[in-house]
């Protein structure tokens, strides 16, 4: 399973640096180069690989096929991280089908054959470090919860430190006293995160600008 992961992650990489190598303007290359770092960084924190038999033998025990899991909430106390994620049915399961293996800055889920499926959710490189032996799951009804103890207790931001990054590296490109830059970043954030129509009246404006800048009707880039 972390092979597979490593190993989309590594095409991932391979496919944005050969994009930054097209990338002409500024702005796009400062897209891609975070990106790249986000991605370098979480290959370098990926949990080493299972001893081939180990790997073996817990994949040949599931039935079924698995589910990664990509939803879930959290909340932290001065001790915990606690990490809630809904699955139906699970309190019906023997307590050894629910499976949680910690280490000092991550944690895998693993539960196996609830309903004919396998229900997998990976956390790596977490914010802070955690205790190992002071992190436990309980079973609810229709939900997990993982406990991550904090080795120190302060709070916590965000979950992850690539989540972190992420947030900041995002604040730093929006904090910006030029407006036409602000909505330059603005339009950005709207086309990555829009669907297909949101995209094709971005595009529409954007020419539309081109147009009218190329007649000297206005001097903003956008």
């Amino acid at each position: 399973m972390a092979a597979a992961r490593e190993e989309q992650l590594q095409k991932d990489l391979e496919e944005v640096k050969e994009l930054l190598t097209k990338a002409t303007r500024k702005r796009l290359r400062d897209v891609l180069m975070t990106e790249k770092h986000k991605l370098e960084l979480e290959i370098k924190n990926q949990p080493p690989p299972k001893p081939k038999d180990a790997a073996e033998e817990e994949k040949s025990s599931l039935g079924g096929y698995t589910v990664k899991i990509n939803n879930y909430g959290w909340d932290q106390s001065d001790k915990f991280i606690k990490i809630y994620i809904s699955l139906n049915g699970v309190q019906k399961l023997p307590a050894e089908n629910v499976q949680v293996n910690f280490t000092e800055r991550s944690f895998d889920l693993l539960v196996k054959n609830l309903n004919g499926k396998n229900y997998t959710m990976t956390f790596n490189n977490l914010l802070k470090p955690i205790s190992v032996e002071g992190s436990s799951r309980k079973i609810k009804t229709d939900t997990v919860l993982v406990m991550c103890r904090k080795k120190r207790e302060e709070k916590w931001e965000c979950l992850t430190q690539v989540e972190k990054e992420s947030k900041e590296k995002e604040k730093a490109a929006y904090d910006t006293s030029d407006p036409s830059e602000g909505l330059m970043n603005l339009l950005k954030k709207m086309y990555a995160e829009g669907d297909d129509e949101m995209k094709r009246t971005i595009n529409k404006a954007w020419v539309e600008s081109r147009e009218k800048q190329s007649k000297g009707d206005i001097p903003m880039d956008i």
